[in-house]
């Protein structure tokens, strides 16, 4: 078993430098795949999955064959890393030729050249949930040593990408609330324009809009920036 390139303590010391602000959840994932890389003994390829809602899929990878070996087990429905998933445990396949949990996926891995391969749930929280998958070329490439690393990388893995994934929800949700006070402030020019035009009451000059906006087949906010942008143009 080769020596890792990156001990684990230099390694959740360089993850800790990262900062939510500056790197998108996409970007955190793979930083992450690449230090478990580095860190973890035996390892040949690296993926990260996740799980959100109706969705799964393969967010990082350090290698086009860890991205493949993974969306097997997307399109059939089930495999070690969707088990390691919700339960936040850890999954050995060991020999991939004695494997009889997932023998079908496993013969696909071996013909890839996949010996062994560990997969470590990332409990995020409920809605969310994450998987480390670590695969080695070698048979029984992960020790009780190197799975230890790998559970206590995981553990440390799982509160960053929690708090990736808090951050990033709560730039969405900053976004989208900008957007809605964008909306509201656009109709509101429109409607001032229409009450002007028509001497009307805000009401109906919201319904004139709504109903431009049906007959058009268009959104209300469209409508509203057409009639304000027609009224700057005058």
């Amino acid at each position: 078993m080769g020596q890792p390139a990156l001990s684990p303590r230099n390694a959740f010391t360089e993850l800790g430098r990262i900062r939510l602000d500056e790197v998108g959840l996409d970007d955190m994932m793979q930083r992450i795949a690449e230090l478990v890389h580095r860190t973890v003994p035996g390892t040949s390829d690296v993926s990260v999955t996740l799980v959100r809602a109706r969705e799964v899929r393969t967010l990082a990878s350090t290698s086009e064959l860890a991205h493949d070996l993974d969306n097997w087990q997307y399109q059939r429905g089930f495999g070690r890393c969707l088990d390691a998933s919700p339960s936040g445990d850890s999954v050995s396949v060991p020999d991939m030729s004695a494997e009889s949990r997932w023998p079908e996926w496993a013969a696909y891995a071996r013909d890839r050249g996949v010996g062994s391969s560990l997969s470590i749930g990332l409990p995020i929280q409920q809605a969310v949930v994450g998987a480390l998958n670590v695969y080695g070329d070698e048979t029984h490439a992960f020790d009780p040593a190197a799975i230890a690393v790998a559970e206590q990388f995981a553990a440390y893995a799982a509160v960053a990408l929690a708090n990736a994934h808090l951050y990033d929800s709560a730039a969405t949700l900053a976004e989208q609330m900008r957007e809605a006070m964008r909306s509201r402030a656009v109709i509101e020019q429109a409607k001032g324009i229409i009450m002007g035009e028509r001497r009307c009451s805000a009401e109906e000059a919201f319904a004139l809009m709504s109903r431009i906006a049906q007959d058009t087949d268009r959104k209300v906010r469209d409508v509203a920036e057409a009639l304000v942008s027609r009224a700057v143009g005058r």
